[in-house]
């Protein structure tokens, strides 16, 4: 693999200074190899040196041979099922030949489609590398051929990469390996010229499949050649040889047995043996330690001795006796000792049958049980009957539990025991209260229920908890102004002053101050209800200005106080003063919550048909906001209708309470001979500061 030879070589570079190696580099390499193609673990290799130098070769080396490994198995499936869907797998090593599969194949496709083997996609290195041999062996068997080299041997002693150090003088220095005719290069074997047409690089043999290794052995490749590794090792007992055999190693030769001083070795194939140097004698055997062990003729010899004779084994032989009167069980010999007689197992001083009724028999005797026992005629003693084994299902209606001679029934949880002791009755768990607030008993359990505004404990199901309401994801529009929890309900508040809570409990009324009489206002002053308050108003009309009607104490938002131009005889400059009327109006707002579109407050209604004409031409109106319009809140449009032309006022920004402003409102009459005379409006707008 590139990307690791260039590392390894890097670190060689770094770690060579750090002290005197024990074992050459090359030593902990191969190691490191001999390791990786056992399959060995390469991040936890027995250290064969005490230089962290070679610990590191060691394992780079290993790493380096189980990727090329994995990646040969790669492209060895892409060459040979042209699939790599059975990689599927999400490991390490899956992904390396998954990997060299699928470049693999990318060199193929880009052979099959006559595109250059040396294409430019950032694919990565390695996968460049195995891309372009997989290309290359698909196209051509002999790669000097295809290159325009000549595959002559190498003429020099050296083993460079390719890079420019032999230079051929015919061609002036042009080559980095050899000359041919009409100034061309050409590379020794198991190299290939570069695009440049000057170096050369190494021909890797192993993925080009141009080795000749034999079947279970493991092509390695090598700069400008290859050399053949046996895939499985020879196995304990075994070496390999150059030439890749295996052959025995003879460990008594060698001295790595493991016989003792008493023990002679002796070579076997793959293996040894070690010969006890003591010799035993007739009668005895000799065990694994050398040790001489008596051999007991009497068993392990058929009949040693004659009929009627008794054998008895002695060291190293044995020796026949004469039999005597030997009498088996359930009998014993008589007083003479002539014969054997019965025993009466029932009589004995020891209980044979404790607890139970006992029956003597020739040379043996019988038990006679209790119910709910059997007798065991091998061991001869009354054993409990498993009656819930024998009959499930058939004795109790639930559980059922063996006791000595019996049985006993139990039930499940939510279950009694019946009055018959069989079955199971249902139990009421709510005769205890298991629950806080309410208990509906079930088949076998309970359910537990709360009250309205509480809910169930999701810990232990029984306790209820108080809900709250007010912070629920709907808890906001509860309540008009503000919530507040309580247990297992909740209630709404308003503002301290100028609202009161609405009969729904939920919603807040704006208090009229001027209908119930808490205004403070003077006799001379009008009341005007706002939201959430009061305003005492009162309004003078300037001079040359009379007022039209009387003064009332409660004004409503559709009334309008109005002050008519009056002129005195000959005032020429109040007759000239355009503006003929003044008008006092008044709006209560809320603070809009969500404003989404401009608000009509307020309309200026006109006797002016649209588009009429009075004698000498066409008749108009203009509507202005001359004061009062704070942050630009509001804007005033001319509109037609029921073919009369009207001014509409309109909050188009929001704004936030409280604020008191007057809006100035003109409307002109504008005639073809200019403008006609004006009226003036004065809107009085209250915003409080909250929404409802």
């Amino acid at each position: 693999m590139g990307p690791c030879v260039v590392l390894l070589c890097s670190l060689f570079g770094v770690l060579l200074g750090q002290g005197a190696e024990q074992m050459s580099m090359e030593d902990c390499c191969q190691d490191g190899q001999r390791r990786g193609n056992d399959n060995q673990d390469c991040a936890s290799l027995p250290l064969i040196s005490g230089s962290t130098t070679c610990m590191i070769v060691q394992e780079q080396c290993c790493v380096a041979v189980l990727e090329d490994n994995m990646c040969n198995t790669g492209i060895n499936m892409a060459k040979d099922q042209g699939a790599c869907d059975s990689l599927f797998t999400n490991t390490c090593e899956t992904k390396t030949k998954k990997m060299c599969c699928d470049c693999c194949l990318l060199g193929k496709a880009a052979q099959e489609q006559g595109l250059p083997c040396d294409h430019s996609l950032s694919v990565g290195y390695q996968c460049g590398l195995v891309s372009r041999a997989c290309c290359e062996y698909g196209t051509q068997d002999n790669q000097t051929t295809s290159a325009g080299q000549t595959d002559l041997p190498n003429q020099d002693e050296t083993k460079d990469n390719g890079d420019n150090s032999v230079l051929s003088d015919e061609c002036n220095g042009r080559c980095a390996h050899i000359c041919v005719n009409n100034n061309t290069c050409a590379c020794s074997k198991g190299y290939k010229l570069r695009p440049d047409g000057k170096n050369c690089e190494d021909i890797n043999e192993c993925l080009l499949g141009a080795s000749n290794c034999r079947g279970g052995e493991r092509c390695i490749n090598l700069e400008g050649s290859f050399r053949c590794q046996r895939e499985v090792s020879c196995g304990t007992g075994y070496e390999l040889t150059d030439n890749n055999n295996c052959i025995d190693i003879d460990e008594c030769e060698t001295k790595i047995h493991n016989c003792g001083p008493e023990f002679d070795c002796q070579n076997t194939q793959g293996s040894f043996r070690c010969q006890p140097k003591k010799k035993c004698g007739s009668g005895y055997i000799q065990d694994a330690l050398g040790n001489c062990i008596d051999i007991n003729e009497c068993v392990s010899q058929t009949g040693p001795c004659q009929r009627g004779q008794i054998c008895v084994n002695t060291p190293g032989s044995y020796t026949c006796q004469r039999n005597s009167v030997n009498c088996g069980r359930g009998y014993h010999l008589n007083e003479e000792g002539t014969r054997c007689v019965d025993i009466d197992e029932c009589k004995g001083l020891e209980k044979v049958c404790e607890g139970h009724g006992c029956v003597n028999l020739v040379g043996s005797f019988r038990c006679e049980c209790e119910p709910g026992y059997i007798f065991n005629s091998i061991s001869r003693t009354c054993e409990d009957i498993n009656e819930c084994r024998h009959y499930p299902g058939r004795l109790c209606a639930h559980k059922c539990e063996n006791t000595l001679g019996s049985y006993k029934c139990g039930c499940t949880t939510g279950f009694k025991l019946a009055a018959d002791g069989r079955n199971c009755d249902d139990l009421n768990e709510c005769e205890t209260n298991p629950c806080s607030q309410e208990c509906a008993n079930v088949y076998g359990s309970y359910q537990c229920y709360c009250r309205r505004g509480y809910q169930l404990s999701d810990i232990d199901g029984m306790t209820c908890e108080d809900i709250d309401e007010c912070a629920l994801p709907t808890g906001g529009h509860i309540c008009s102004y503000r919530c507040l929890n309580t247990p297992g309900s909740f209630h709404c508040s308003c503002p301290v002053s100028g609202y009161t809570l609405a009969p729904n409990g939920r919603s807040c009324q704006d208090v009229d101050e001027c209908v119930t009489g808490t205004h403070t206002c003077a006799e001379n002053q009008s009341c005007f209800n706002v939201q959430g308050g009061f305003r005492c108003l009162s309004f003078d009309c300037p001079n040359h200005y009379r007022r039209v009607g009387e003064t009332t104490a409660r004004l409503e938002r559709s009334d309008t106080i109005r002050c008519i131009k009056t002129c005195q005889p000959n005032d020429v400059a109040c007759v000239l003063n355009p503006t003929h009327s003044i008008s006092h109006t008044f709006i209560s707002l809320p603070t809009f919550r969500e404003f989404t579109r401009p608000e009509e407050i307020v309309f200026l209604r006109t006797t002016v048909p649209a588009y009429g004409s009075y004698h000498l031409g066409s008749y108009d109106v203009k509507f202005d906001i001359l004061e009062g319009n704070v942050e630009n809140a509001f804007d005033i449009q001319k509109r037609v209708e029921n073919g009369m032309y009207v001014g509409v006022v309109r909050q188009v920004k929001p704004l936030i309470g409280p604020v008191t402003t007057v809006l100035k409102l003109s409307m002109r009459n504008l005639t073809t001979q200019g403008d006609s005379g004006q009226n003036i409006i004065n809107v009085h707008v209250f915003v409080s500061e909250f929404w409802f």
